[in-house]
């Protein structure tokens, strides 16, 4: 994995836009380590920091053809590359090097831009095309790496990181208020919306290509689910077992393909504990990591060390305090670019941090599987809502609620009229398209109490979760409600948030990559065709999935109900010894001077969550929201431009 960069049009002089390619790839070096280098044409040019995982000796990038008119930027892997260069061999393909990036090369010689149907991979990738004068922006199904693009002046530029963006001459950083409204209700921006006005993300499964016509985007893959209407599924579930085994054997299996040393993230839940097994059958003394934390409430180390005990391997934990996130959030802000609402990406950076310090530089990971095969707390919490639905007099339904959220102690005193009415399980919410979501959905937007007077204005009556229902797919009502609902997860807040700001942000800080074998795009249209009572079994997630690996596990942590990933909150920044910035983050002056918040309101929520009394999550949202924007602004805005080389 990698940090690209890159322009197209014929404003820059070559000596200019080497320059300036050195410059943007010195910013995502981070990225990309152990070497940087760039490719300057007339009208074009690319740049390149690489994390050598696979080539070692021979994958240098930018990489062009043996004739010199297709070059390639690329970050990330492609994990059929060996099948793909056995059948390009067959056709008389003659390849110079051991690495997957010139299969992508010779397959794009093949097909064109069609050549992205056959990469299983996470990927983005620029691919200049001097023959036809164009450049083929690519980016990875499922939304794994990142990639986006801005235009200055004619011409197109585009990079890894936003950060690279703003080393061109003209492009600053101005934050996007109805990005930040969609943070503070979905938790992420719709792509192709960025935080940065002015500067979109490629979003996922799309690819741009961009010629002196101009430039296109268009979609090469989606996730679809059948319709309710269609024939029932006759595979017996035994059937599907046995299927569903096979396609995640096979997409671990081309995970753990490198020149390097391939460790696995060891949560002690269901996913990692299945794809740190199936990694330990192939991995001799296979390396684990695991985050441990001060708090009961988040701490799940005892089924690590049951894990690692099970499977016999080499592991190694960070203790995560509350002070380290505290430290270590400015630098997380950085990196993940974007403001958010929870601390969860902090403890990341660090077990990140951890690995490289080992000297891994790849990692598998569990991430997708909740998505995939229905985990979510929110899947079962939409099943128990229709079904009070209805009955919507009945007092004993409500009660379920409770038995899904049994981490939240304070749902147990609240009565079944407040769980109905809080829970949104009345019949006449039934054919709303976001009914699953409308409960997570108003709770993080009552965090937006705290907006200014001008941000409200500058809003108007702009509505996320509408945009986020018109971006639904014509055959989305067609279909099941869970499927409808893991849709919305796996379309939306995967790439937006799980993958971006938890995922690839944090682990590439450190020149880390992850690798998830339950996004294999194999097993996802698989999995997508799995009946829903399979995967939410009455109250059991990812029945079938616990079926297919049971084997593989320890009876506990295979019977083990979801603990969704957290971290703590406004507790982590407000201690006596809180970093200095923190306060400087939350004056009045500060608030104030970027506009986005209400200074008075902003100054009482931070009184009541340093005091630690009745901190709602609303209140939890609300201050590490808040702190995270002050942190993108000091960051971003307040720099923007400072090292810039002047163009020609």
């Amino acid at each position: 994995m990698c940090g690209i960069a890159g322009y197209f049009g014929d404003g820059l002089d070559p000596a200019v836009g080497r320059s300036l390619l050195q410059l943007m790839t010195g910013t995502v070096a981070h990225r990309g380590p152990d070497e940087q280098s760039t490719f300057v044409s007339n009208g074009a040019g690319l740049g390149h920091a690489r994390l050598s995982i696979i080539g070692l000796a021979n994958g240098q990038q930018p990489m062009g053809s043996a004739a010199g008119d297709l070059w390639i930027s690329f970050n990330g892997e492609i994990f059929n590359y060996i099948e793909l260069r056995n059948e390009l061999m067959a056709l008389g393909r003659h390849f110079r090097t051991s690495s997957d990036t010139e299969v992508i090369l010779h397959l794009y010689d093949e097909m064109g831009p069609e050549c992205v149907t056959r990469l299983n991979g996470d990927f983005a990738f620029a691919l200049w095309d001097a023959r036809r004068h164009r450049m083929m922006l690519a980016r990875d199904r499922m939304g794994v790496r990142p990639l986006f693009h801005t235009m200055r002046a004619g011409t197109l530029f585009f990079a890894s990181e936003v950060k690279a963006l703003l080393e061109v001459p003209g492009i600053e950083a101005e934050i996007d208020p109805f990005a930040l409204d969609e943070i503070f209700t979905l938790w992420a921006p719709i792509a192709p919306r960025t935080p940065f006005k002015d500067i979109a993300e490629l979003p996922p499964a799309h690819i741009m290509i961009v010629d002196r016509n101009g430039a296109m985007v268009k979609p090469y893959w989606r996730l679809t689910f059948p319709d309710r209407t269609e024939a029932r599924d006759e595979r017996s579930e035994s059937k599907i077992i046995e299927e569903l085994r096979a396609l995640l054997e096979d997409a671990t299996r081309i995970r753990l393909r490198a020149d390097v040393p391939v460790g696995a993230y060891l949560s002690g839940g269901l996913d990692s504990s299945i794809t740190s097994a199936l990694a330990a059958r192939q991995v001799p003394e296979l390396r684990t990591y695991s985050v441990i934390f001060d708090s009961e409430e988040h701490d799940e180390s005892a089924q690590q060390d049951e894990m690692v005990s099970a499977l016999g391997t080499r592991h190694s934990v960070i203790s995560c305090h509350n002070s380290d996130i505290a430290n270590v959030f400015p630098d997380v802000v950085r990196h993940m670019e974007r403001p958010v609402i929870r601390t969860a990406p902090a403890p990341l950076y660090l077990l990140s941090q951890l690995v490289r310090d080992q000297g891994f530089k790849v990692v598998l990971t569990g991430e997708g599987a909740d998505e995939v095969f229905a985990g979510y707390d929110i899947f079962k919490e939409s099943s128990v809502r229709r079904f009070c639905a209805r009955q919507p007099d009945s007092h004993i339904r409500p009660h379920l609620f409770r038995r899904l959220y049994s981490y939240l102690p304070g749902l147990k005193q609240q009565s079944p009229e407040y769980l109905a009415a809080f829970f949104g399980a009345g019949p006449a919410l039934l054919d709303d398209p976001l009914f699953s979501h409308r409960p997570r959905l108003r709770s993080t937007a009552a965090a937006k109490i705290f907006f200014s007077g001008d941000l409200r204005a500058t809003l108007g009556d702009y509505d996320a979760a509408a945009e986020l229902a018109e971006r639904l797919p014509p055959d989305y009502g067609r279909w099941h409600p869970l499927h409808q609902a893991q849709y919305i997860e796996t379309s939306f807040l995967l790439p937006g948030y799980i993958l971006s700001s938890q995922g690839d942000r944090m682990a590439m800080a450190h020149g880390v990559e992850g690798r998830f074998p339950f996004l294999d795009h194999r097993l996802v249209e698989f999995a997508a065709r799995i009946p829903a009572g399979m995967k939410l079994k009455g109250l059991r997630e990812k029945h079938i999935l616990r079926e297919a690996t049971k084997d593989l596990l320890p009876s506990s942590i295979n019977a083990r109900t979801k603990q969704p990933y957290r971290a703590p909150d406004s507790q982590c920044f407000t201690t006596m010894d809180a970093p200095n910035y923190i306060a400087a983050a939350f004056s009045p002056g500060a608030i104030s001077a970027t506009g986005l918040f209400n200074p008075q309101a902003v100054d009482k929520l931070y009184a009541k969550c340093r005091r630690q009394e009745d901190v709602s999550f609303r209140d939890n949202t609300a201050f590490v929201g808040i702190l995270s924007t002050q942190l993108w602004h000091r960051s971003f805005a307040t720099r923007s431009g400072t090292h810039k080389i002047q163009a020609a």
